[in-house]
């Protein structure tokens, strides 16, 4: 019988060790994350606080919002609550008190508040990643307008812009687990779009603000999902977000196909690679026209990589397994017989064959 175990390398080990570290040592982080205001994200974290007390754990609420309805109030009445502080016209935590209470579970209704100058955290979201350090697990809300690079989303949705940012890297390094919450309650003065609109358009401005949140609860997975793979070994050749490699090519300009992998990456908040072959650059000719398109590809906010070797289906596919790519897109240079000299048959046909699990788009006219 074959024994196909494998010892981990150094670097898969001390993933594995740094994984098991963070559950050991800090408290659990759940989102409950809203698409528009009044969807009932207080609701259900106050609930969970309710029926996590009753298990037997403690909880406490120390960050909470004015004005709750009955139902939230009867909640309330059941939960321990650390008020906060007055700091001129603004409230922040009573970071001391908790840290010195020490509970298991902290409740904070409203993760996108800016502390107050003179605060030692400038954000809410650092005092909660100062709670996690300290071992204590954190439920709390925030909506989708609220989170990094989805502020021009949200504002073009609705017509309104949040001045409070919550880096996107903190969901994804910090949130054990996201809850999206679907489910409209009463109409609020205070939101862009009505969660109980019936017109049409208003219905699809719902629609599109639930689709944003359900991709950033979905990024969150992927990247919970990649970490851990790579801490076992073991290599993602796909993921829940898409992920869009655009190749050059010294054949033609690739402005168009730029564009496009650019608006695909935006459109399910997914990720932009862009790459061309080195051996690519070694004509003047060729390396001008890369350079033009690498200097616009980077103007669109592309990650850009120059791969090794001299078989670009070789090397496109490699870095595609590495990044996890879901969408490849090439254009005429590439699909082209002969098109980097040396090979011969069309490159686009193997491309296609051998990238198992990844679209291959084809740009005729780039």
């Amino acid at each position: 019988m074959l024994d196909d175990t494998r010892r981990p390398t150094p670097d898969e080990l001390l993933a594995q060790i740094e994984l098991q570290e963070r559950r050991e040592q800090r408290g659990q982080l759940k989102v409950f994350l809203g698409y528009a205001s009044g969807v009932g994200k207080s609701f259900r974290m106050l609930d969970e606080g309710r029926r996590r007390k009753e298990r037997g754990e403690d909880v406490v609420a120390c960050a909470l919002q004015s004005g709750y309805p009955p139902d939230i109030e009867s909640i309330l009445r059941q939960l321990e609550i650390i008020p906060t502080l007055q700091i001129g016209d603004s409230e922040i935590i009573d970071m001391p008190t908790v840290l010195s209470r020490r509970p298991q579970v902290a409740m904070i209704d409203g993760l996108a508040y800016d502390n107050p100058p003179g605060s030692a955290n400038a954000h809410r979201w650092q005092d909660v990643e100062q709670l996690l350090q300290s071992g204590i697990s954190v439920l709390t809300t925030v909506n989708i307008q609220y989170l990094e690079n989805l502020q021009n989303d949200v504002e073009r949705i609705t017509g309104k812009c949040a001045t409070c940012i919550i880096p996107r890297s903190f969901l994804e390094k910090s949130a054990d687990e996201i809850t999206v919450v679907d489910a409209p309650s009463a109409d609020s003065s205070d939101r862009g779009v009505r969660t109980g609109a019936s017109s049409l358009a208003e219905k699809h401005k719902l629609s599109r603000l639930r689709e944003l949140a359900l991709l950033v609860a979905a990024s969150v997975v992927d990247r919970q999902l990649e970490g851990y793979l790579r801490s076992h070994g073991t290599e993602q050749t796909w993921g829940v977000l898409e992920r869009i490699l655009v190749c050059l090519t010294p054949q033609s300009d690739a402005a168009a196909m730029l564009e496009s992998g650019r608006r695909n990456a935006d459109r399910f908040q997914g990720e932009f690679y862009v790459v061309y072959l080195r051996e690519d650059m070694a004509s003047r000719e060729g390396r001008k026209v890369v350079e033009l398109s690498v200097e616009h590809a980077r103007k669109l906010g592309a990650d850009v990589h120059a791969l090794p070797g001299s078989d670009p289906v070789e090397a496109i596919l490699n870095f595609s397994q590495e990044r996890g790519i879901t969408q490849i897109f090439i254009g005429r240079g590439f699909a082209a017989f002969g098109a980097w000299g040396q090979f011969r048959g069309d490159l686009a046909v193997r491309l296609i064959r051998s990238a198992e699990g990844i679209d291959v788009v084809v740009y005729p006219q780039q």
